[in-house]
């Protein structure tokens, strides 16, 4: 039975969770990692971890909506990839949200956080990663990568989230050979499509706050579209940066909540 959570937030806080949101989905549009920012912000304000889990997923959902679209409109994004792997990024996130209501998510942070450092190595290391768009079509092989990794990081978003933006934006370049803009755009839907999926988890479950979630999605809406405008206008050689940044911040971010948890 669904279980509708309203909850009055008060002035303070709604001002915070605002400011954070916009900022979070500003920073998400153009290397991801938002979530870094705007699920400490739901807890900080109060909100219990699960609940702050779907309250962050639905008012992420308006973040990925006005970046993907903002992408979309700018021609960056491939329609051919997204028919191929969002239905199963979708899929991944009910699997994952589902899991996480059962498992304590601490057991993952090992593994991401290892994922991440060799992803932030291999960007360091690989200095022209991204640089160009050398995509040069669709083949059996990249399909087939593509859908799995689309399940795999739809089932982590929906199960954990950190790195997400991070990992799906590396994964597209490696396997498609986009630059970062045109990863960053593609990605977004299959942000997008995760973001829909758990937030429809949730909502069965009752771990929505809705005041929260819809009121701080519209300022997550505004960012992320201006967020999108910027990448876009700025280009391959702007996000590769931010990217590493953001990616750096998210994994000393998960090292310190590991080591806190040992």
């Amino acid at each position: 039975m669904l279980d509708f959570i309203f909850s009055d937030i008060t002035f303070v806080n709604f001002m915070f969770l605002a400011s954070a949101g916009f900022i979070a989905a500003f920073v998400d549009a153009i290397a991801g990692g938002g979530g870094l920012i705007s699920l400490p912000a739901f807890l900080a304000a109060g909100i219990p971890p699960h609940t702050a889990l779907g309250t962050n997923k639905l008012a992420a959902f308006f973040s990925s909506s006005g970046s993907a679209f903002g992408f979309l409109r700018s021609g960056k994004v491939n329609l051919r990839l997204i028919k191929y792997c969002v239905p199963f990024s979708f899929l991944g996130a009910i699997l994952g949200v589902k899991s996480v209501l059962l498992i304590d998510s601490k057991y993952l942070y090992p593994i991401a956080f290892g994922l991440l450092v060799a992803v932030l190595v291999y960007t360091f290391k690989h200095k022209n990663l991204g640089e160009c768009d050398n995509f040069e079509g669709f083949n059996s092989k990249n399909i087939k990568l593509g859908i799995l990794t689309a399940l795999l990081l739809g089932f982590y978003d929906g199960f954990f989230g950190p790195g997400t933006g991070s990992f799906i934006i590396f994964s597209l370049i490696k396997i498609f050979k986009f630059d970062f803009i045109s990863s960053s755009g593609n990605s977004k839907f299959l942000n997008l499509a995760s973001n829909i999926a758990s937030v429809l988890a949730f909502m069965y479950y009752g771990k929505i706050n809705y005041v929260a979630a819809l009121a701080v999605g519209v300022f997550m809406l505004f960012g992320a579209s201006v967020g999108a405008k910027v990448a876009i206008t700025r280009g391959t050689k702007f996000i590769r940066p931010v990217f590493l940044v953001v990616t750096t911040i998210v994994t000393l971010k998960m090292a310190i909540t590991f080591l806190k948890g040992l």
